[in-house]
């Protein structure tokens, strides 16, 4: 793996709050998706993640979410291996995602949404109702507004709320910014940097990679499953070999 090194002021120490080490994985018996990725986010870092089509994005964040079949290496968080742990767990462990599509429950309000997010501790509702409307203050003032009738970027606000419900360690991302208007693709990134900046760890993959990789801390190019790139965002914006193999074509096209 070719490692840029990391820019001056950028944060590179603080506990380890996930990592992947050498992971393969694939959804079909055989065939990886996966083929020895690496990775490491540390406590309130913003982690990007680039790449070509296929190269196993939005894999790798399902790997560890235990969506994909994890057949060799580890995925940790917090020290403690993940692997195999069923969604229910992983959200008592501390892991968000929220998934590209299908993201809301559109026949429920908006509150009921949040709810959803907190069935596991119902209790903290007031609380980190309080949380949320302070990324994201047009939450509180529709609560009673069904989901199915919120457009795209309004759905992104509730799915990215719904997850932070639970206060957990580190978030997951896959693509906030797909299928958004310019305006609201900016809308999405600077929501996705105030809740890295409240604190909460996040790894996002992105299909706009000069936006991801100027707001994110660190970033990774992944190519074929594996992390070919790894560096500050300033870094690999400014690697040639980046740049002539992936932000050419990756600046603002789909990933």
């Amino acid at each position: 793996m070719s490692t840029a090194i990391p820019a001056e002021g950028t944060p590179a120490t603080g506990d380890i709050i996930v990592e992947l080490k050498d992971v393969h994985a694939g959804y079909l018996p055989g065939v990886n998706i996966l083929n020895g990725a690496n990775l490491v986010a540390r406590q309130g870092e913003l982690i990007g993640i680039i790449g070509p089509n296929g190269a196993g994005k939005s894999t790798l964040l399902k790997a560890i979410f235990g969506m994909v079949n994890v057949r060799e290496g580890d995925i940790t968080v917090k020290g403690e291996s993940i692997v195999g742990l069923k969604a229910d767990k992983l959200v008592r462990r501390g892991v968000a995602f929220v998934p590209q599509t299908n993201n809301v429950f559109p026949s429920l309000t908006i509150q009921e949404n949040l709810e959803m997010g907190l069935y596991q501790n119902p209790k903290i509702f007031a609380e980190r109702l309080e949380f949320v409307n302070s990324i994201f203050a047009e939450i509180g003032k529709r609560l009673k507004q069904r989901a199915g009738s919120l457009s795209g970027g309004e759905r992104q606000m509730v799915a990215m709320s719904r997850a932070l419900m639970m206060d957990p360690s580190v978030l997951l991302l896959d693509e906030p910014s797909a299928g958004l208007s310019p305006v609201r693709q900016d809308d999405a990134f600077i929501r996705v940097s105030d809740i890295n900046k409240a604190g909460v760890t996040t790894i996002m993959v992105e299909q706009n990679a000069r936006r991801c990789l100027q707001i994110c801390d660190r970033g990774y190019v992944l190519d074929q499953g594996k992390d070919a790139y790894e560096g500050t965002g300033r870094e690999l914006l400014n690697d040639p070999k980046v740049i002539g193999l992936y932000l050419g074509t990756l600046g603002t096209d789909a990933a």
